[in-house]
């Protein structure tokens, strides 16, 4: 984990939600419409306390093990915390116990788990199902066409709910196709919602795509280079 200074955190930190303000002023969209999650994996837990410091309270965490090493010390904040890595089907009991969001469900049978595994004691969980809009091999999520079948069964297990779509497409250089994937995950939330099921929640945008995302209507934006500085290396969880 990067063990650099907090110092420039709660710097980048108001830098990136005058980015968030902006582009929401530029979408038409009330300031408030537009949550950021700061990613903080491969952080320190005094980077996520500097973080909090500065007002920040929602974070999200790609590894469980990681996670967990990290929750330990900082138990006395009422973090609130987000599952954006890949899910595997031996970590679902630790996800379903310790966080309070899942933004990567694609797999019925993690959804299943995830359910069954919910402490009772705690609220259910808050997931996003993860669609794959650029068509990549290499990126988790499921195919636009089979986000209906998905959700149908996922708003049916009492444990989860569902709060709507997730998507991380294909790096672009330019805003014009930035926006295009984005646009994608709007319109197949829009085909989906229903009155029982709105699906209020588009988590999309990270520290490259912000401004497009806010343009295409996320709700939720995964921040974490902008906020916390360079990884030591990439990896395909939301940043």
């Amino acid at each position: 984990m990067i063990t650099q200074s907090t110092a420039s955190i709660p710097v980048q930190l108001a830098a990136v939600r005058a980015r968030i303000l902006a582009a929401a002023r530029d979408a038409g969209r009330p300031p408030d419409s537009v949550g950021l999650i700061a990613v903080s994996k491969h952080q320190g837990a005094e980077a996520v306390r500097a973080a909090w410091d500065a007002g920040q309270r929602a974070f999200g965490e790609s590894y469980v093990q990681e996670a967990l090493d990290k929750q330990a010390p900082l138990a006395e904040l009422a973090i609130e915390w987000h599952f954006i890595g890949r899910i595997q089907a031996n970590k679902t009991r630790p996800i379903a116990a310790h966080f309070d969001w899942v933004h990567g469900l694609a797999d019925l049978g993690h959804a299943r788990r995830l359910n069954d595994q919910r402490p009772a004691a705690l609220a259910p969980l808050k997931v996003c199902l993860q669609v794959n809009t650029s068509g990549e091999s290499s990126k988790g999520g499921v195919a636009p066409a089979a986000v209906a079948d998905l959700l149908a069964a996922c708003v049916a297990l009492p444990r989860l709910q569902v709060m709507g779509l997730m998507t991380l497409p294909a790096p672009a250089a330019d805003v014009r196709r930035q926006r295009e994937p984005l646009r994608a995950l709007r319109l197949l939330r829009d085909r989906l919602a229903t009155p029982e099921h709105p699906l209020d929640c588009l988590s999309m945008g990270m520290s490259d795509d912000l401004e497009a995302a806010v343009l295409e209507g996320a709700t939720l934006v995964r921040i974490g280079t902008a906020i916390f500085g360079a990884r030591p290396y990439n990896d395909n969880a939301a940043h």
